[in-house]
């Protein structure tokens, strides 16, 4: 614990997600009070053409409950 998945549009660099990863995973020991080895985080890549139904409907629209940052857009307006 904790498990995070990053979702995001393909085209960064092996570097840029390793050190998105890294910044995560600081923040995440620091604020949650866990220790680095029980982090894990996974990437995924979601093609853009993909992205209202693979990510925003399921995980935006469907799970508003549990979302504690909105995103500023709706592909569905």
């Amino acid at each position: 614990m904790p498990h995070i998945i990053v979702k995001l549009h393909p085209g960064r660099s092996e570097e840029q997600k390793t050190r998105l990863v890294e910044a995560i995973v600081k923040d995440v020991v620091a604020i949650a009070k866990c220790e680095e080895k029980s982090v894990s985080i996974a990437i995924e890549e979601i093609k853009p053409e993909a992205w209202a139904e693979a990510v925003y409907r399921p995980d935006i629209l469907d799970k508003h409950e549990t979302l504690y940052k909105k995103p500023g857009y709706n592909p569905f307006e």
